[in-house]
């Protein structure tokens, strides 16, 4: 979405000025979600990407991890500054990276394609050393102590509960009860692998987006959420079992170890809270209800497969 240059954060173009030596003289486009992304047209003629969130302490090691992944040749946008401030908010910029497709589609034959590639960036993170970038954003956060079912999020918390389901709750709620019970170190990874982050260039990947979204969880969990989120191309769904199953097979083959019984059922709960996660989400902000019903379609078999 473009915007008129005097419609920008009055903050923006000083911040620029100050870190990038030139003000925006044009907007390539503008993203508002969990952050706030800004593509800019530079004075002089440089395109950059400008993103700023509320600063939760995270989005330091997230932009350390993106900037040690660009310079081992991992297929992601530069950051072309450190985090730096801006009141509230923290503040970074990284090189456009446009071009590239998004891969549709849910099938097996996707997600194979999808764990290589999930698979290939949890290989190079395994190698980076930051702190852990928490608090994990909440879509992953089923362990916040004394949270109950949910993590807490003011703007869904305030809202209407009765709207969302009886069967969300209780797979959130089975899915939370199985997660808490493992015994498994975390890692580094990416937590919000959906193919709308991810542009292809034939079957190769050209760019991974949304680095604020790593979080520090056990490996089989951010395998098992992103093995059921994959294919979510724009509002967020669950892809179908059997590709979920491919994913984690295929991750398994390409990462060159088997995960344990543990492991594997945990990678099964973690789908389902995130599904859950979701779910909850659009039901309660009155979005696309396609990830509830395929959660209702699936809970059962992914639950039994979680031991939850």
């Amino acid at each position: 979405m473009t915007v008129p240059l005097d419609e920008l954060p009055h903050w923006l173009p000083a911040w620029c000025r100050d870190q990038l030596g030139g003000e925006p003289a044009g907007v390539l486009f503008r993203s508002e979600k969990v952050s706030m992304v800004f593509g800019l047209r530079l004075a002089g003629g440089r395109d950059v990407v400008v993103k700023a969130r509320a600063d939760d302490g995270r989005a330091a090691f997230c932009v350390a991890a993106q900037a040690r992944l660009a310079a081992r040749g991992f297929p992601c946008a530069r950051p072309l500054t450190p985090v730096v401030g801006a009141g509230a908010l923290a503040v970074h910029a990284e090189e456009y990276r446009p071009g590239g497709e998004v891969l549709h589609g849910d099938s097996p034959e996707t997600a194979v394609r999808c764990a290589q590639a999930f698979a290939r960036l949890m290989t190079e993170l395994a190698a980076v050393t930051v702190p852990p970038p928490l608090p994990n954003p909440p879509w992953v956060r089923w362990d916040e102590p004394g949270s109950g079912t949910w993590p807490a999020t003011g703007f869904l918390d305030d809202l209407d509960q009765s709207v969302v389901s009886g069967h969300i709750v209780e797979a959130a709620e089975r899915a939370r009860t199985r997660l808490l019970t493992a015994d498994l170190p975390c890692v580094l990874g990416h937590a919000d692998f959906e193919a709308q982050n991810l542009r292809w260039r034939g079957r190769q990947v050209w760019a991974v987006h949304d680095w604020d979204s790593l979080a520090w969880q056990p490996e089989a969990a951010l395998a098992g959420e992103a093995s059921g989120s994959f294919a979510s191309a724009g509002p967020p769904t669950l892809a179908p079992l059997d590709s979920s199953e491919a994913f984690l097979a295929a991750y398994q083959h390409f990462r060159g170890r088997l995960f344990t019984p543990e492991e594997l059922e945990i990678a099964w709960a973690a789908g389902v809270w995130m599904a859950a996660y979701n779910a909850r989400e659009m039901a309660l902000c009155g979005g696309s209800p396609a990830g509830g019903d395929a959660l209702r379609a699936q809970a059962a078999e992914r639950l039994r497969r979680a031991n939850a």
